[in-house]
């Protein structure tokens, strides 16, 4: 028989409160010495947050901007180069037309001595200036240059300039009778045109048929 007066042990206790027969409840935990496994901070079993917050902190560290500096520029770099190659190859021949004509506007002055010495004669057949005069006429024909202005053609503004207006002759057997526009009478210096372009326009008189 028990003492009454006797301390009473918790565990004692605790083990006699417990039916007989049937098995002790006890925290698998505690009495296994496992601990929890840590949750990802993301979430359970997913690293793609902690991923995205590593790639925007290296994308934003200045390092990486100034890694990437020199690719940049390099790809500028060859885009303007490619676009003024583009240009150059487009503009090329447009540049060797222009160079060209403008060699020809400077050998006009000399057609010019060599069309006022034929008119007066200077220029016999057989004479050595003669050989040499054809040359420079011919040569300059090679690369697209024609003389323009001619007595009995059509006035055009955009191969004649009107020095003169005069009165039109009849008998004069190089004009047309069935003209009906401004004639071309007298050609006081011709002009030339090479390609579509007038690089000097003729000097004319003109006249308006009766």
């Amino acid at each position: 028989m028990t003492d009454p007066n006797q301390p009473i042990d918790p565990e004692v206790s605790a083990d006699a409160a417990q039916p007989e027969g049937e098995e002790q409840v006890v925290d698998a935990e505690v009495v296994s010495g496992e601990q929890p496994e840590a949750t990802p901070a993301g979430g359970e079993g997913s690293d793609a947050p902690v991923a995205e917050e590593v790639t925007a902190e290296a994308e934003a560290h200045p390092d990486t901007a100034r890694a990437d500096q020199p690719r940049d520029d390099y790809l500028r770099l060859q885009a303007e180069y490619v676009n003024y190659k583009r240009r150059v190859d487009r503009d090329l021949p447009v540049h060797k037309t222009r160079a060209a004509h403008d060699v020809l506007e400077a050998l006009l002055p000399v057609l010019d001595e060599i069309h006022l010495a034929e008119q007066h004669g200077d220029l016999p057949e057989g004479s050595p200036f003669r050989a040499i005069a054809d040359k420079l006429e011919l040569t300059p024909g090679k690369h697209g240059l024609e003389r323009v202005g001619v007595k009995g053609e059509v006035f055009d503004p955009n191969v004649h300039e009107a020095l003169m207006h005069i009165e039109w002759d009849a008998s004069d057997a190089e004009l047309r009778d069935d003209a009906t526009a401004t004639t071309v009478v007298t050609v006081l210096q011709p002009g030339y045109r090479a390609g579509e372009r007038v690089l000097r326009a003729a000097r004319v008189a003109v006249a308006d048929p009766q």
